[in-house]
């Protein structure tokens, strides 16, 4: 029988005009970020599977490639818990890896530690278009700045790199997991059910606010508390200024040091920012990770209907893994979206390098192919992109094929020809 040559399911093979738009775009991201002082680094792709499922992925959690032990340490016979017999699994973010790796090797980093990282995550999810059970991420984080600095420079940072891919009129729509908290106490709320609440608010562009309403009472909440929760969204809806009307009702919900915070970090982006996207105040932005402990953003592109990345504070995490909190921020744009985004929209890489196609007819001889070759060589060493190939029977088709991945000219050397 023979062998299935389609990749499996959910993964994809890498056509060569979407690997050169992939380059280009992680050539820019690197870059870019290379000038706000962010730092390349990696982790490896598996994890122990404790760090992985610590409470702190969401519900990507669920959706982990578990790996077996191996040899003599797997025994499926003895087998009575999935302990027994996994003891790894595939990354399903770039996060969880960042912060073992800031903890095992925090002494040798500078500090602040900025970290720009990008491989490949894998999640068991359901396949569909866009959407991948391996797929690239591309993270920026900033581990040992308390300030508002980090979020300012992140989202800057994150920005100016979607700038210089030609993306404008997007937005970076940004809310503080405090707030959501003191608009959940402000309601009624209690602490032990914010997190199934903001589960709820999350959908809130999906089902709407009737939705909402419906959900939470259907849970069990108290009405009133519902009832206050959601006039606190139409009353924001009606200002003028989102945020100055919730500033003054979170008075004795939120502290001033938060409130004036989250105000400087969007004032300091809208006074640096570039003309191309917007800072918009998001009061039902929740994002799914629990690890979030303040400011979290999201990239918002209405042009392409849906979001394009996301990020935010996570002062908690590193913690976890040596027992000592360390503040940390980061912001993850959706490559894989982006990558789709220009593919389909016919983007074409930039190329400066002028593209010549060397295309030689079988027979030649071995000397007239090494004065080819070395001609090749040549024009290489002085910046042109050089394709030495074989003639193929159907000139023109093969010409089409290689104009179409932008060679401009075409050198044919034939063996009757350089027989004189």
């Amino acid at each position: 029988m023979a062998l299935n040559k389609k990749p499996v399911n959910g993964m994809k093979d890498i056509m060569p005009e979407e690997m050169q738009i992939r380059d280009y775009v992680i050539g820019v991201i690197k870059e870019t970020y290379g000038q706000f002082g962010f730092t390349p680094m990696e982790t490896p792709c598996m994890e122990n599977i404790e760090n992985l499922s610590s409470k702190q992925g969401g519900e990507n959690e669920k959706l982990i490639f578990k790996i077996l032990k191996r040899g003599a340490h797997l025994n499926l016979e003895t087998a009575k818990t999935e302990s027994d017999v996994v003891d790894m699994g595939m990354r399903y973010d770039l996060t969880v890896p960042l912060v073992r790796y800031y903890s095992n090797h925090a002494n040798d980093l500078p500090s602040p530690f900025k970290a720009l990282q990008i491989g490949n995550v894998w999640r068991a999810d359901r396949p569909q278009k866009g959407r991948y059970r391996q797929f690239m991420q591309c993270d920026i984080d900033i581990l040992g700045e308390e300030s508002n600095l980090a979020e300012i420079e992140l989202i800057l940072a994150t920005t100016t790199t979607l700038g210089k891919l030609g993306f404008k009129n997007f937005e970076i729509r940004i809310n503080d997991r405090r707030i959501l908290k003191a608009m959940a106490a402000y309601s009624g709320f209690e602490e032990k059910d914010y997190d199934n609440v903001f589960i709820t608010l999350d959908k809130m562009d999906k089902i709407g606010m009737d939705g909402v309403e419906r959900e939470l009472t259907e849970n069990g909440y108290d009405s009133a508390s519902v009832e206050r929760y959601l006039a606190l969204f139409k009353d924001m809806n009606a200002s003028a200024d989102t945020l100055a009307f919730l500033e003054e009702k979170m008075t004795d919900f939120l502290d001033a040091d938060v409130r004036a915070g989250f105000r400087e970090i969007i004032e300091s982006v809208n006074a640096t920012k570039g003309d191309y996207f917007k800072l918009v105040f998001d009061p039902t932005l929740v994002r799914g990770m629990s690890y979030y402990t303040g400011t979290i953003f999201e990239i918002a592109m209405p042009e392409f209907g849906g979001s394009c990345g996301g990020g935010g504070r996570y002062d908690k995490m590193v913690g976890r893994f040596t027992g000592k909190d360390v503040p940390a921020c980061g912001f993850s744009i959706g490559f894989e979206r982006i990558i789709l985004i220009l593919s389909e929209s016919g983007f074409k890489v930039p190329d400066q390098n002028r593209k010549v196609a060397y295309l030689i007819e079988k027979g030649v001889s071995k000397d007239a192919l090494c004065q080819i070759i070395a001609e090749a060589q040549k024009e290489r060493s002085n910046g042109t992109k050089v394709l030495v190939a074989r003639m193929n029977k159907n000139k023109k088709f093969q010409k089409e094929q290689l104009a179409a991945d932008g060679y401009e000219e075409f050198k044919q050397f034939y063996k009757e020809t350089l027989k004189n």
